[in-house]
């Protein structure tokens, strides 16, 4: 008999999940999930949270902790919302952003989703303190989301990760623009697998790419459908620096998934999303910021170092 398969624990389920809930709010809210992360010059983190309403719409609001952890102070009112009287797009809320610190134009780009009749496209936001935004609108049209900016330029190029659906499926692809408005040169990154695997359903880019001296380090979500509904779960992959669309390796296997009572349990249950990071001081220690369940904001923590290890023993180019 073929003994079973052992799976190295990558990232750790902290404490004191879920660390924000709808509770947490000055304002009413249905749910806060999906939050896109960074660290501010002060060492502040911040998370940009994805709330919905009781309408069923969704705008961006901040929290700032001094540990990432405790202690969070929230907007007393959406930092960022919806504007559809002039970006249409806009219809019917702003969903999952992600965050990217350029240090060329000095200021983040938050990369989110606008959701309107059309669908769900993704739009782009300028910023240099999360209280005033530049809208760029609409960079990619429906059905298109779970897009990030790289921090630099790729040969001359900034570069957008993104998943539209064709008819192909749903994969990761990458973008290129020399000014952030105009985007062309669309490369197929990572392909959702077919037949069995736990991402043969379809696949998109968790939060930001992070940079690290052998490539691009990609964390990417997976579904599976099932019987009982569909499996969002947690993969890596690296990609190359100079040319990201070449992906180096794939993990077989999915690294984290729902398993704790308030990611099985929710809006949407048995649901592990990640959009954000922070990295710590030594580079390697991440902080992973994922909506549980469609419902809260949880966090884990992992090693930079050992993801690439673990990509050497169970990857595959």
């Amino acid at each position: 008999m073929t003994s079973p398969q052992h799976y190295e624990t990558l990232f750790h389920r902290h404490a004191a999940n879920p660390i924000l809930t709808a509770a947490d709010w000055p304002y009413p809210a249905h749910t806060v999930f999906n939050a896109g992360a960074t660290r501010l010059r002060d060492g502040t983190t911040l998370l940009l949270c994805r709330v919905e309403d009781r309408r069923g719409h969704s705008h961006l609001c901040a929290a700032r902790s001094s540990d990432g952890i405790t202690g969070w102070t929230i907007d007393r009112e959406p930092t960022l919302s919806a504007d559809p009287d002039r970006y249409p797009e806009e219809l019917w809320g702003i969903e999952d952003p992600r965050i990217t610190f350029v240090e060329e134009l000095g200021r983040y780009v938050v990369a989110y989703t606008a959701f309107s009749r059309g669908g769900p496209g993704v739009a782009l936001a300028l910023t240099e303190d999360f209280r005033h935004f530049e809208r760029l609108g609409l960079v990619m049209q429906p059905d298109d989301k779970d897009a990030a900016l790289l921090p630099r330029r790729i040969n001359g190029s900034f570069a957008l990760l993104h998943r539209p659906l064709t008819d192909s499926g749903a994969h990761v692809w990458i973008s290129f623009s020399p000014d952030l408005r105009n985007w062309g040169g669309h490369k197929l990154v990572l392909p959702a697998r077919r037949g069995a695997w736990w991402d043969a359903n379809r696949v998109g880019l968790s939060p930001p790419l992070i940079e690290t001296s052998r490539g691009w380090l990609m964390l990417y979500h997976g579904v599976r459908r099932t019987a009982a509904g569909c499996l969002y779960r947690l993969g890596v992959a690296l990609l190359d620096l100079h040319t990201a669309e070449h992906c180096l390796l794939r993990g077989d296997s999915w690294i984290f998934g729902p398993e704790a009572p308030y990611e099985r349990q929710g809006d949407v249950g048995y649901v592990t999303f990640p959009c954000g990071y922070t990295l710590g001081a030594d580079g390697d220690a991440i902080n992973l910021y994922y909506g549980a369940a469609d419902t809260s904001v949880a966090m884990a923590t992992g090693s930079i170092s050992q993801l690439l290890r673990w990509l050497d023993q169970h990857g595959t180019a």
